[in-house]
């Protein structure tokens, strides 16, 4: 229950023990916090307080007491340049600190204001309230905060000219440690080395702690918001853009050379510490310092809480780097995309390849089941198996259908990356066409040559050792497991699962050998060259430059589809892993195994069926993950891609046979019109949420450019047409850009 307010001021106590007078001060918070819905109500909380108190003469001078003793005891320093920034350099570190800050509760007797801050706005409502405190408010909270001096001191500040107070001086010190923790940054040896050979030539960092001691000076000797203050402050932000732009140009040698979680981690924190310094800065030579503070405080509360989030560390550390998995996988998957009847037969023929091989690799893995290894050994030669085929396959240039979409779907949303150019909807559209054929010739081809390779190996068996590939009972659990009304959809999603994680793993192994210049060190260190010689080491640093990625991707996907059910068994999950292709060729063994009589069982054609789902859904859950990511790292946002599946449904509905056939070289159909959606694309990119009112704008934009082809004679938005006369061409700005206003109700007819 919530104490009323008089009974919370009377508890205030300048003599109380350190971790009391915190908990007065928490208790006060949260009592302004009130239900913690509306911020004005939160604002009328902070007015009651100070009509309350303002004419209280004993307990005004009780909370000066308490006041003085708060300042006495705790730094307001390290809050003001350290909280909500890491205390590690190191991303890993920082990880361990947050999972400890979330499993340990804080305590508030504690010296460090940083630690406490979080105790005492420790809910997003907090942020919401201090902005919205107004200005008449926030300067009777300064005067009860930072009461007048007497006349006494007044003259001595003049004499003085204005000499800083505790808190300008504490706002100087914070500045000078937020300059000396950039200036660090700078000078780090992973990030110095890795600055253009123009900025580490200008030497940008060097010069920033001497400007900043220039301002201390300033500030101490002639006032804060004094001419000169003024005038090395400038001289100050100045020097922060010279070394932001320095640091920027460490992104292009991570861009180029690989990406490292850790360097990206550190720039971020040094672009955040420069913000903050402008914060500072705002803070002591505003005009209106207190609304100044307030922002700042509303900031640093903000980021203290988003910096005890693991997601968002992770996130904001590793996008740069998922956005270089997905272009690196990008590149690869331009391959396996087909665009004529020429390629398509060659995907086919190499699916039928790859189908060959895993024919033999069925085989084999029955072997290796009748040697009744334990659980993890079993699951081991099963993953070695896996990756050894996949590994022949890859060199051999044929493909696995299911690895595709994996790295197909990233070099689509490439595609996306030009998307406002005029025509590259239609484009993209296209392209998507090309993928789903490709992924249905590479199911064909697979699923079309193991089944004849394991007949073909399962008759000679029997032929020659007078049995077939496996027995009887082992066709019957076989025939059992892939029933379309058993587990199998749900396996085979989760299969596709690994098939977007083995992506994954590829992308990362291949930055990491980009990073570490692997490809250089087989090239040219004096160790690999005499032991192979310059030329064969040429030769193997191009064969591993050129197909790391996929090493990294075939052994490691073997590796998960023959230990992940084996650790899933132990931990009782029940999950097995259903690949399209292995399960075609494990049906044609128990087919081969019963006899012709097996035509004849339901429960084998319900088998069929279960093998015909389980291709779809392996492609279209790593698909989906991966093109989920690779859209991400485009920045392409909710809006825009309801605007792409509006496109391909078209296409769907016009052209039906594209996503299956091949298009004949005589005979090139003629492109669905997308000029509608390319105007309702939304440039900025910037709006995350589709809401239910602007999709009926979409569609009902769409339908009538559907049935009114000639877009140019008035313009739309949510709003309705424009007027023609009218000369404020921001509505129709609006209308390109795709910015669609949530108020408006939509288009009328």
């Amino acid at each position: 229950m919530r104490p009323d307010l008089q009974t919370l001021l009377d508890a205030l106590d300048p003599d109380a023990p350190l971790a009391e007078r915190h908990l007065w001060l928490i208790e006060l918070l949260r009592w302004i916090r009130g239900e913690g819905v509306d911020p004005q109500a939160s604002v009328g909380h902070v007015r009651q307080i100070l009509e309350t108190v303002q004419d209280d003469a004993a307990w005004l001078a009780r909370w000066q007491r308490w006041w003085n003793r708060f300042v006495q005891t705790v730094d307001v320093t390290p809050l003001l340049a350290d909280h909500g920034f890491a205390p590690r350099t190191a991303f890993l570190s920082e990880l361990g600190h947050r999972l400890r800050r979330k499993l340990l509760p804080g305590t508030p007797e504690t010296n460090d204001m940083s630690d406490l801050f979080g105790l005492l706005l420790s809910s997003r409502f907090d942020v919401r309230w201090l902005q919205a405190l107004d200005t008449r408010t926030l300067q009777r909270i300064r005067q009860l905060l930072l009461p007048a001096p007497t006349p006494d001191v007044q003259e001595a500040q003049s004499v003085r000219c204005e000499a800083a107070t505790t808190w300008q001086t504490a706002l100087l010190d914070a500045l000078v440690f937020s300059v000396g923790q950039i200036s660090a940054t700078g000078f780090a040896s992973e990030i110095r080395v890795r600055m253009s050979h123009e900025e580490q030539a200008r030497r940008a960092f060097h010069t920033l702690p001497v400007q900043a001691e220039a301002l201390r000076r300033s500030a101490l000797r002639h006032g804060p918001r004094s001419g000169q203050a003024r005038y090395e402050a400038d001289k100050l932000r100045n020097q922060l853009g010279v070394c932001q732009v320095a640091a920027e140009t460490v992104y292009a040698h991570l861009e180029e050379h690989g990406v490292s979680v850790g360097i990206v981690f550190r720039l971020r924190q040094l672009s955040e510490r420069v913000i903050r310094i402008h914060q500072l800065l705002d803070c002591l030579l505003s005009d209106q310092p207190e609304r100044a503070a307030a922002a700042l405080l509303a900031d640093m509360a903000q980021l203290g809480l988003d910096n005890r989030s693991i997601r968002t560390l992770i996130a904001n550390s590793s996008g740069l780097t998922a956005a270089k998995v997905a272009e690196r996988s990008a590149e690869t998957g331009e391959r396996y995309i087909t665009r004529n009847a020429g390629e398509y037969r060659q995907m086919l023929g190499m699916a039928a390849g790859g189908g060959a091989l895993l024919g033999l690799t069925t085989w084999a893995k029955f072997g290796l089941t009748a040697l009744a290894l334990s659980a993890f050994w079993a699951g081991f030669a099963a993953g070695l198996n896996y990756a050894v085929s996949f590994v022949v396959i890859q060199l051999l240039h044929f493909t696995v259908a299911t690895k595709q979409p994996a790295v197909t779907a990233p070099a689509m949303a490439a595609k996306l990356r030009h998307i406002r150019r005029p025509g590259a909807v239609r484009e993209f559209v296209d392209e998507v066409a090309h993928l789903f054929r490709s992924q249905m010739a590479a199911i064909f081809g697979n699923v079309g040559m193991v089944i004849p390779v394991v007949l073909l190996i399962s008759g000679l068996l029997a032929l020659l050792q007078g049995q077939h590939m496996i027995g009887p009972e082992k066709a019957e659990y076989v025939i059992h497991s892939l029933q379309l009304l058993g587990p199998s959809a749900l396996f085979a999603a989760f299969t596709g699962v690994l098939l977007f994680a083995s992506s994954i793993i590829a992308g990362w192994v291949e930055n990491w050998f980009v990073y570490y210049r692997l490809d250089s060190a087989i090239r040219h260190n004096p160790r690999f060259t005499g032991w192979l010689g310059r030329e064969r080491a040429a030769r193997w640093a191009r064969f591993f430059r050129d197909n790391i990625s996929g090493l990294a991707a075939n052994i490691s996907l073997g590796m998960m589809l023959g230990l992940v059910p084996a650790f899933a068994q132990f931990f009782g999950l029940g999950l097995d892993i259903r690949h399209v292709t292995l399960a075609a060729g494990q049906l044609a063994a128990a087919g081969a195994a019963i006899g012709a009589d097996v035509l004849a069982r339901p429960d084998f054609w319900w088998a069929v069926a279960g093998v015909l789902v389980i291709g779809p859904v392996n492609l279209l859950v790593s698909f989906y993950l991966a093109f989920r990511l690779a859209l991400k790292a485009q920045g392409v946002g909710e809006v825009n891609r309801g605007l792409i599946q509006m496109a391909l449904r078209r296409r769907l509905r016009s052209h039906p046979l594209s996503f299956f056939l091949p298009p004949r070289a005589a005979q090139v159909a003629e492109p669905e019109d997308v000029s509608d959606i390319e105007a309702a694309w939304q440039h900025n990119g910037q709006r995350e949420v589709l809401d239910e009112e602007s999709r009926r704008w979409a569609e009902a934009y769409l339908e009538r450019a559907a049935t009114e082809r000639d877009m140019g004679q008035e313009s739309w938005t949510q709003a309705g047409p424009l007027d023609p006369d009218s000369q404020d061409g921001t509505r129709e700005h609006d209308l390109r850009c795709g910015d669609p206003n949530p108020q408006m109700e939509g288009p009328a007819r």
